[in-house]
C-alpha cells in the first residue's frame, strides 16, 4: 500500500490465515517490523487485539 493503510482497512498483504506475505522480506514496511507485540497489544483473543490496533490507529491518525 504505497500511500499507507487507512485505519480500519486490513492490509492487502494479509493471507487468508492472517499471516504477512512480506514477513522477512526487504519490501516489508519499516513500521511493521518496528511494531513489537506486547501482552497489552495482543489481549486474550483476536477481538481484543483488533480493538487495541483500532485505538492505536485512532490515536496516531490525522487530526
Amino acid at each position: 500500500m504505497p500511500d499507507g493503510k487507512p485505519a480500519g482497512v486490513p492490509c492487502v498483504q494479509l493471507t487468508p490465515k492472517l499471516g504477512c506475505r512480506l514477513f522477512g522480506r526487504r519490501e516489508r514496511p519499516r513500521v511493521c517490523g518496528s511494531l513489537v507485540p506486547m501482552p497489552e497489544m495482543c489481549g486474550s483473543d483476536r477481538h481484543e487485539a483488533l480493538r487495541y490496533l483500532e485505538e492505536l490507529e485512532r490515536l496516531t491518525g490525522p487530526k
